[in-house]
């Protein structure tokens, strides 16, 4: 009788597809207890680093880029994949300073960061200047500027706002002094007038955000024009 029962499960219909799904369900198994191992292996032979998730421009410090959200994240890799000198603790930037723009997506290692300089002199290349000025903390964006910022430079001037300078580094910030990176000879001397006859606001822009060519000047007819 029980070889007349099995005969007709393999036969029939139903006894196929029965089969089927034990097969199915054997295999789902299989598959979910290969997955956890392979996981746990894998986890194994992974190290996380730190990853730049934005642009990280030259003479930027350590301690600001382990202390500013979002200027890097904790990822893992395998081994096989790190970058020699790879960086797996932020504690190990304090008192650094980067050597060189690191871009977006790229492992933070340590030949990108040198020993931080009390000298500014010593993060300028040839051709560049440093110029402080001193502004209220409106036309510092309220207290979000910070060390390696990005910012654009307008003029507020005889009721009309002028877009002076565009992407403009931020040195350093101390009280209301704020510090600026120049690229050419002219602009210290352009920011200095400005501080002195107008009044000078910053605006803080991303570290990706596009150039405009045309320059843009606001006044009174422009909020009126509507």
């Amino acid at each position: 009788m029980e070889n007349i029962t099995s005969s007709k499960l393999f036969t029939t219909r139903q006894g196929t597809i029965l089969l089927g799904v034990i097969a199915a369900v054997i295999a789902a198994i299989a598959l979910i207890v290969y997955l956890n191992h392979y996981r746990k292996g894998a986890g194994a032979n992974t190290t996380q680093v730190l990853v730049a998730q934005k642009l990280i421009q030259q003479n930027t410090t350590g301690d600001v880029i382990r202390t500013t959200p979002g200027l890097y994240k904790l990822t893992p890799f395998a081994k096989d994949q790190l970058q020699a000198g790879a960086i797996s603790d932020p504690a190990e930037l304090t008192g650094k300073v980067a050597v060189a723009d690191i871009a977006g997506g790229q492992q933070l290692t340590e030949s990108d960061f040198g020993p931080g300089s009390a000298s500014i002199a010593g993060g300028l290349k040839k051709g560049e200047r440093a110029v402080t000025i001193s502004l209220g903390s409106p036309q510092a964006v309220g207290g979000q500027i910070a060390a390696g910022s990005l910012v654009d430079v307008w003029v507020a001037i005889n009721g009309t706002n002028h877009l002076l300078f565009q992407n403009m580094y931020v040195i350093s910030i101390s009280g209301e002094n704020v510090t600026l990176k120049t690229t050419t000879l002219q602009q210290p001397g352009e920011l200095i007038q400005a501080a002195q006859t107008a009044q000078v606001w910053l605006v803080l822009r991303p570290t990706n955000g596009t150039i405009v060519r045309r320059t843009p000047t606001v006044s009174s007819k422009n909020l009126t024009s509507g």
